[in-house]
């Protein structure tokens, strides 16, 4: 009985055996970092164009010496850009569309997740297979009955159509957050939900009061994504909005030439219009980029207890 695990033993203790496995996961940690780092240049190398971009002067711009850092860092393209795209202005138009639609989708998605999580009621699995569907259908195959529905309701040129699916867990990516907070829910353990009925809590009872605390990590997750997602929104708010004083940031970017051309006359280069380009859409997604700076930690840690890889 004990002659194998001696065997085995002095097997395992073959030095050269002991460097050859070393040395294969060196090669393949080698591996990993060399993919994992080639795969983060792919999408970090837009971003940092971006950024370098927005800081070059006009010189800068026509050297063809110059690749990625500026001789001369300059902010001038932030300046044109912040006064072309008006963005005090365009950045209440956004941040009020988003903040709303964020509000009603966290809370009607938290809502529908428990009732599929905890609730058996004939078609349960049906209804949920269905709202799954939708998370895997293109949002421009519909967009022409959705158009004549909110025509006919006189929602065009409002923010409505953005804003009231949100609060009855639709809007974008609606199934996906349903999903993530069924996950959750699932999760839990049923005795809070059972000593809650104990002391007379009701289903709605039970719900804001002891269960609604606990699930910090996919309201935070969901709250993320949901502001991520509404603030870069193009196809829809392009679609809906029509007056000017009504578009968002990311609405106002494909506008920015012509503002350009407007504000010189016409005279402006390709080559000046890159710098004030690039700077116009660091400042569109900067207030994104400050705020995951900010919840980063806490937005990992929700991840990993949100139920979303379980």
């Amino acid at each position: 009985m004990q002659s194998v695990p001696k065997a085995l033993a002095v097997k395992n203790t073959n030095p050269v055996l002991l460097k050859l496995k070393g040395l294969g996961f060196r090669f393949y940690r080698l591996f990993i970092y060399l993919f994992l780092i080639g795969l983060s240049f792919v999408f970090l190398y837009p971003f940092l164009f971006m950024i370098t971009t927005s800081f070059k002067s006009v010189t800068d711009l026509v050297d063809p010496t110059v690749h990625w850092v500026p001789k001369n860092f300059n902010f001038r393209g932030y300046y044109e850009a912040y006064s072309l795209l008006h963005f005090l202005q365009y950045f209440k138009n956004t941040a009020f569309l988003t903040i709303l639609s964020v509000i009603g989708q966290v809370a009607s998605c938290a809502f529908v997740g428990y009732g599929f999580a905890r609730f058996k009621f004939p078609g349960r699995e049906i209804l949920f297979g269905l709202a799954m569907f939708t998370m895997i259908v293109p949002p421009q195959t519909i967009i022409i009955p959705m158009f004549i529905e909110y025509k006919a309701l006189g929602w065009i040129n409002t923010y409505l159509p953005m804003i009231v699916p949100s609060f009855f867990a639709h809007g974008l990516r609606g199934a996906l957050f349903i999903f993530i907070f069924r996950q959750f829910f699932r999760g839990l353990p049923v005795e809070l939900e059972d000593a809650a009925r104990v002391d007379g809590c009701g289903a709605f009872k039970t719900f804001f009061r002891i269960v609604l605390p606990v699930v910090t990590p996919p309201l935070l997750v969901v709250s993320i994504l949901s502001t991520v997602w509404h603030w870069n929104d193009f196809f829809e708010p392009v679609i809906m909005l029509v007056d000017r004083d009504k578009f968002t940031l990311p609405m106002m970017l494909p506008l920015l030439g012509e503002s350009m051309n407007k504000s010189t006359g016409g005279t402006v280069t390709s080559n000046i219009d890159q710098s004030t380009i690039m700077a116009a859409c660091m400042l569109v997604i900067l207030p994104i980029v400050i705020m995951y700076l900010e919840v980063q930690r806490y937005f990992m840690k929700s991840i990993e207890r949100s139920g979303i890889v379980g």
